[in-house]
């Protein structure tokens, strides 16, 4: 197998284990997704024994720690722009509006974007797309540098 199949495993891996907590949560079943935590990662443990073309020379650790870096800058910038509007949703602020305090009609609340619950699903399945990201800029940094010119199938 090669390693960027074994990435790609890896992703969707970690996508399927999403949906298995999500399950698990709706369900309130929590020993469901830590028996597929487990078995996910011995499904891991032995794709990796499978990878043969582990050969790290100079232009290999370049392409990685490129890969790294711009997986990196991009998903703090989109998980913290998330995070942020997702501190906002839980932390809402009522306006200090005469309409607010007096004018309100009784059992109304402020509007809620998203529900906390969401805001967890939406951040692990961010966590998940990280690995895809990382893949695709491997996938660019190998074309670019000429890694897949030999050992590509």
């Amino acid at each position: 197998m090669k390693k960027n199949i074994f990435y790609l495993l890896i992703g969707f891996i970690a996508v399927l284990l999403l949906a298995v907590f999500w399950y698990s949560v709706e369900n309130f079943t929590p020993i469901f997704s830590m028996v597929a935590f487990v078995l996910g990662v011995i499904v891991i443990y032995m794709a990796y024994r499978k990878v043969d073309d582990y050969i790290e020379d100079e232009r290999s650790a370049r392409i990685t720690e490129k890969a790294a870096l711009r997986t990196f800058q991009v998903f703090w910038v989109s998980f913290c722009a998330f995070s942020i509007l997702a501190v906002m949703n839980l932390l809402y602020m009522p306006r200090f509006s005469r309409e607010h305090f007096f004018e309100r009609a009784p059992g109304t609340m402020p509007p809620e974007i998203m529900s906390p619950r969401m805001i967890g699903y939406i951040q692990l399945g961010l966590l998940c797309l990280m690995i895809f990201l990382y893949v695709g800029f491997r996938f660019y940094y190998a074309k670019k540098y000429g890694e897949w010119e030999t050992d590509e199938e």
